[in-house]
């Protein structure tokens, strides 16, 4: 039984949005995401899927890219991304209610693998798309709902993390940022993320360990759609 993570599918078998305009990397990206992933996960371990799973705009959209994750071996576990239009955070109750037993969702909620709390939200990085005061709006409201995951675990009995974003966890530049801080708060070991693509956006943030706390890449293209380890 193992723990793994992926981002960035950006699935669309209903709407016209191929993503090898993008990058050589992601021609036949949804072969090689059904290839690897078959080849390491299997029914019994578990994937946290780190958001932009779809390009739909609605969850009519998104439905076949959703049957397709659903069909992938092992547990999955969805973080919602930038382009996750499908998902509102107010209701993703609803969502799993609507696919329980067959995804669940992590936002304002925490998961579970062994003694691990999976705690996460999609984070916020600043990319210069908006104003600096919007950046700051928003990066503290998806602060609040990280917390919440934090608290929710804490409050049930768990003292092990594995922190979950779909941004990275820090801007371009910056050394720390409070979700590095909130991450050495609450001691996790593990902080992973995705939504960096090319070759020029892999080294936006922490990758490696950093005061203590081991920060992992794990963006479709980055790992070649290759879901990479977390836990064994």
């Amino acid at each position: 039984m193992s723990l793994y993570a992926i981002g960035d599918f950006h699935l669309s078998f209903t709407v016209n949005k191929p993503m090898d305009v993008f990058d050589k990397r992601w021609k036949n990206h949804v072969a090689k995401i059904e290839k690897y992933w078959k080849r390491k996960v299997t029914e019994n371990d578990t994937v946290v899927i780190t958001g932009d799973h779809s390009w739909g705009r609605d969850l009519a959209e998104c439905q076949a890219d959703l049957d397709f994750i659903m069909a992938l071996p092992g547990r999955k576990i969805l973080l919602r991304g930038n382009h996750d239009m499908f998902w509102d955070a107010k209701k993703t109750e609803d969502l799993n209610e609507m696919f329980r037993g067959k995804l669940e969702f992590l936002q304002n909620n925490f998961y579970t693998y062994e003694d691990y709390a999976l705690v996460g939200t999609k984070g916020y990085c600043y990319e210069g798309k908006d104003s600096y005061e919007h950046f700051l709006k928003i990066r503290e409201r998806e602060l609040e709902r990280l917390r919440c995951s934090f608290e929710g675990a804490k409050a049930a009995g768990y003292e092990k993390f594995i922190m979950f974003l779909h941004y990275p966890p820090t801007s371009i530049g910056e050394m720390e940022s409070p979700f590095t801080l909130i991450a050495q708060e609450f001691g996790v070991e593990k902080v992973i993320y995705s939504h960096c693509h090319g070759e020029k956006r892999y080294d936006d943030s922490f990758k490696g360990y950093v005061d203590g706390i081991e920060y992992k890449l794990v963006s479709g293209d980055y790992l070649n759609f290759k879901p990479e380890l977390v836990l064994r």
